[in-house]
């Protein structure tokens, strides 16, 4: 089985392939991005019993599995260390494969462990969730969350290849689509205005699940994030484009505790706390509420949770010197980063 797009990400010796199909898991041979040593596939109670065997067929005869408890509450240090513990059990070695089979949070917690066993062993992401598909999964990102903040610990560790099957998208529940498709309109908010009107144009369709217009969205949004992570693999600078709405985000995810806004409904009103802040044109903010309130996303935090956000941002990773630094928009299409924001209008936006 061929893939319909392939899409690299340009890090020079560690450069890697996005597939980008239907009819891909357990179908398109994964042995070339495997080390050829041990290999564990690591996937969720929820994902194992839909799609385990069927990868299973495009991986090597001695290859084991652990499925962790889903969802994002187990997202922690202790989760991650019972994929290091699954791995020295097999007596891996440097030569061992890992391939996460899940959303974003089973691609974070084992791609955090591949980045630790042996100081690092192959990585392999099979993304079956439409935020994971279009986001987590591209750029090396891994680890897990802390009381004190969303995704504190962690490793950059780049996978040797992206697998995504967009057929995978038939068994993903409607909530967890509609959150994919929050990270889908990031992309377009911040990097790719003709982008953002065909989403305006196509909406219906994406929530309708059809196959041509979910395989453009993942393609775009991947392309997009493809070129940010090539530019700026450790973020350092403009990658932090990529969060874009997160300041906010995963402040209301630490408010309200993990798991029970999906991370891309966090974003959501993150995304428009954000807008607010930036001054964007009155016109524009609505058409970002408008796009986010036809995919079924929040606009705004849960009732009582501002208050309390000012707080959860002080553990931001893009905080400098103890201030907040966030992405703002210039106008759809154009986001920067570090550029000063209004504390007034910041008060005003948080205020209970």
């Amino acid at each position: 089985m061929q893939p319909s797009f392939t899409i690299t990400v340009e890090l020079g010796e560690r450069r890697y392939p996005i597939f980008i199909g239907r009819g891909l898991a357990g179908a398109f041979d994964l042995a070339p991005y495997l080390a050829g040593g041990a290999c564990l596939v690591v996937t969720d109670e929820t994902v194992g019993p839909l799609w385990l065997d069927r990868v299973r067929g495009s991986l090597p005869a001695h290859t084991e599995s652990l499925a962790l408890p889903a969802g994002e509450s187990h997202k922690t240090a202790a989760t991650a260390w019972r994929v290091i513990d699954a791995l020295a059990a097999m007596r891996a070695g440097r030569d061992a494969s890992v391939v996460a089979l899940g959303g974003g949070v089973v691609g974070d917690i084992a791609g955090f462990a591949a980045a630790c066993y042996m100081r690092g062993v192959a990585f392999v992401q099979v993304p079956t969730t439409l935020l994971a598909q279009v986001d987590s999964s591209v750029g090396g990102k891994t680890g897990v969350n802390h009381p004190a903040g969303k995704n504190l610990v962690g490793a950059f560790h780049q996978p040797r290849a992206v697998l995504i099957d967009t057929d995978v998208l038939g068994t993903l529940p409607d909530r967890e689509l509609v959150a994919g498709l929050a990270e889908v309109i990031k992309h377009a908010v911040i990097a790719d205005a003709e982008f953002f009107d065909w989403l305006e144009a196509h909406m219906d369709e994406l929530l309708a699940r059809s196959p041509g217009a979910l395989a453009h969205a993942i393609r775009r949004s991947c392309e997009i994030k493809a070129a940010v992570v090539a530019a700026d693999e450790r973020e350092a600078g403009s990658r932090a484009l990529l969060n874009y709405g997160h300041t906010f985000g995963h402040a209301i995810e630490n408010v309200q505790g993990y798991g029970e806004w999906l991370h891309g409904e966090a974003v959501a009103a993150g995304m428009v706390m954000a807008a607010e802040l930036s001054g964007v044109d009155e016109a524009e903010l609505s058409r970002l509420r408008a796009l986010l309130e036809r995919a079924g996303l929040p606009t705004a935090p849960p009732e009582g949770a501002r208050g309390k956000l000012a707080d959860a941002m002080g553990m931001d990773k893009k905080n400098r010197r103890g201030e907040l630094r966030f992405v703002l928009l210039e106008r759809l299409g154009r986001a920067v980063v570090g550029r000063p924001h209004s504390p007034a209008r910041l008060a005003k936006i948080l205020a209970p």
